[in-house]
């Protein structure tokens, strides 16, 4: 099995857009799991931005080689060329173009930008030193949507695609002492066998919208560290080294805390495995202790430090335990967009801490269902820190091209990216591999051959898909044949938005599944555009009121069903969709959200909260009471 996971990361490459993934052509770029944690030099901030609308910086207008008037990477000062040379020709000059503040999407840098889909490039110059012996540089994207292409001092040094997960090259041979030159050419453009295909219901957030590092290692370091507590009470570590002394190298975990230590010696991959039992003192990570001990994995001079919470996650029956105990889910769905009437998509740890505040401690929940893509890092690590359990998702969504390799490369190329970044955050207990795909052959066998990666790189999680149901009558059945397939099942409902009933018939709809299994009411929502009321017998819909009876209704639905196990309804805030266009309750917002895009409570805030209220307190009553007959148990003599 482990052998699996590992062929499976080490064959994960670079996916563009139209491209296939040659899985088995090139190894994978670096892993640098917990980079963000390590020593690094930042290249967020000014950057020099340029659009090219029809990419001659790729090719002339003949479909060959571009020449040197349009060739944006090049390593040259223009301006010097042109005072030169009178006859010197440029189409183009990036160093006297506009800056933008990176990271951040191109629809913040003009007004134009907007809508604009395309190739847009970006350059910048910074001071670096030579990489010192025994030492490499690595270069580290957190995402760039959605194609990209990087260059270093005139070169190109690599490429990836899929706009969420993080990519990184080894730029130690590429760097000058001195100034350095790097331009990045980022396109949004989609086809039809990307990941998500070109249609969907959010904004599509073109360009480099996390940060852009330096980061310096040992010659051979910590590429991946995955540290877990296991279902039989031990702290078990699966480790891999990369560089010319990968094989027979000691490796050794630590935590200080628990004054938790062991090691082992890495084979010929630089791979090693290993575990201990967990320490008596071990604190539990839950949403109301979210427990977090510092990590580190020390091999030869590399020390790979991380925050890990220790906690168990496991199905029994239609029941989801977190640490062995029965848990409810109290949500709510959330996009990566942060709050304000221009947001582009740079979620700063001051932005995410503000929705998942909103969350905690507004909505009582201790759920977030981070849709339809892996979010920022900065907001699953602030999820450990907060005590917030986290479904995550890539985005294989509606009309996905289930008979064509292309698409089924990129999306398990990104699940791959997306798990090896986030096995170490204990509040992620769920992958997702789907959306709303409608049922076929061809859907099926890609999907469970995505269930399988996920199973072979993280089997302590728990695999779900958000799927559909049929309805007859006041009757819902979930009878989608991936049910054998996931751990946990999930349907998106939307009885009384997308349909015709009243909103006071929705409690009696009932739902049905053949299995036993726990369910999760992954999306359900109304729209409404915050402060219109209409407080009539019968309010229109996109009112205030009628979402806060939409909510009561279905919340009414939802307390009849009893494998139902978590809610996470659709959405926290009214984010940005340019095909929501409704001129007055829309205007390219998808409405749906409990709080406006500026923060604005709407009504049906209060009615999840107290709702999420009354499970909480049940919950904590529960608690207390099993706390009691422990200790009722330790005061009992043994016979």
């Amino acid at each position: 099995m482990l052998q699996r996971i590992f062929r499976l990361i080490l064959g994960v490459v670079a996916v563009t857009a139209g491209g296939a993934a040659a899985a088995q052509s090139k190894p994978q770029r670096p892993a640098l799991v917990a980079a963000d944690l390590r020593p690094h030099q930042s290249l967020d901030g000014p950057w020099r931005w340029s659009i090219d609308p029809y990419r001659d910086g790729f090719a002339g207008f003949h479909g060959g080689e571009p020449g040197p008037s349009t060739r944006r990477w090049q390593d040259r000062t223009i301006a010097d060329v042109e005072r030169s040379d009178p006859r010197a020709l440029f189409e183009f000059d990036l160093q006297r173009s506009p800056v933008a503040q990176l990271p951040g999407s191109w629809i913040g840098h003009a007004p134009e930008m907007r809508l604009y889909q395309g190739l847009v490039w970006y350059q910048r110059s910074f001071e670096a030193a030579s990489p010192k012996p025994g030492q490499r540089t690595m270069l580290r994207f957190g995402a760039a949507d959605y194609s990209t292409r990087v260059y270093l001092n005139g070169k190109e040094i690599g490429r990836h695609s899929g706009g969420f997960t993080p990519f990184a090259f080894d730029v130690t041979k590429a760097l000058k002492a001195g100034t350095n030159q790097i331009t990045v050419a980022v396109d949004s453009a989609r086809t039809d066998a990307d990941v998500p295909p070109p249609v969907t219901d959010w904004e599509t957030y073109g360009g480099i919208t996390r940060s852009v590092s330096l980061v310096t290692v040992p010659e051979t370091y910590v590429d991946d560290a995955w540290i877990r507590l296991t279902n039989d009470g031990r702290v078990a570590a699966t480790i891999r080294l990369d560089g010319l002394n990968q094989a027979g190298r000691t490796v050794r975990v630590r935590v200080p805390a628990l004054d938790l230590q062991f090691e082992g010696t890495t084979d010929a991959r630089g791979i090693w495995n290993g575990s201990a039992p967990a320490p008596k003192m071990l604190k539990r990570w839950s949403p109301e202790a979210p427990t977090l001990y510092d990590t580190l994995v020390e091999a030869g001079p590399d020390t790979l430090t991380d925050k890990i919470g220790f906690r168990t996650i496991e199905v029994r029956g239609d029941e989801i335990l977190l640490n062995g105990h029965s848990i409810f889910l109290r949500g709510i769905s959330m996009h990566e967009e942060e709050l304000g009437k221009n947001p582009v998509r740079a979620m700063t740890h001051t932005a995410a801490r503000a929705l998942l505040t909103e969350i905690k401690q507004g909505l009582n929940g201790n759920f977030v269902r981070l849709a339809h893509y892996p979010h920022s890092e900065v907001v699953t690590r602030l999820a450990d820190e907060m005590g917030l359990l986290v479904w995550s998702e890539i985005p294989v969504y509606w009309r996905v091209a289930w008979d064509n390799p292309e698409a089924l490369a990129a999306a398990r190329a990104m699940m791959t990216e997306n798990i090896v970044r986030d096995r170490n955050r204990a509040s992620i207990i769920l992958w997702s591999v789907a959306n709303e795909t409608p049922i076929g052959e061809a859907r099926n066998k890609f999907l469970r051959t995505l269930i399988g990666d996920v199973r072979a790189l993280d089997d302590s999680r728990l695999v779900t898909a958000a799927l559909l149901s049929r309805r007859e009558g006041d009757v819902s059945t979930i009878d989608d044949p991936l049910i054998p397939d996931l751990d946990v099942l999930a349907i998106n409902t939307y009885n009384g938005w997308y349909s015709d009933d009243r909103l006071a018939k929705l409690p009696n709809i009932s739902w049905r599944s053949p299995a036993t299994k726990p369910l999760i009411f992954s999306e359900f929502g109304a729209a409404a555009l915050a402060g219109y009321h209409d407080v009539g017998a019968d309010p229109h819909k996109f009112s205030e009121e009628f979402q806060a009876e939409y909510y009561r209704r279905t919340l009414e639905m939802a307390a009849k069903v009893p494998f139902l196990r978590g809610m996470s309804p659709w959405i926290i805030k009214d984010f940005r969709s340019p095909r929501r266009q409704h001129p007055v309750y829309q205007q390219g917002w998808n409405r749906k959200g409990l709080i406006s895009e500026t923060g604005a409570h709407k009504a049906a805030f209060d009615v999840l909260s107290e709702d999420y209220r009354r499970r909480a307190e049940a919950s904590a009553k529960l608690t207390a009471q099993r706390g009691d007959k422990a200790e009722d148990s330790r005061k009992t003599p043994a016979f």
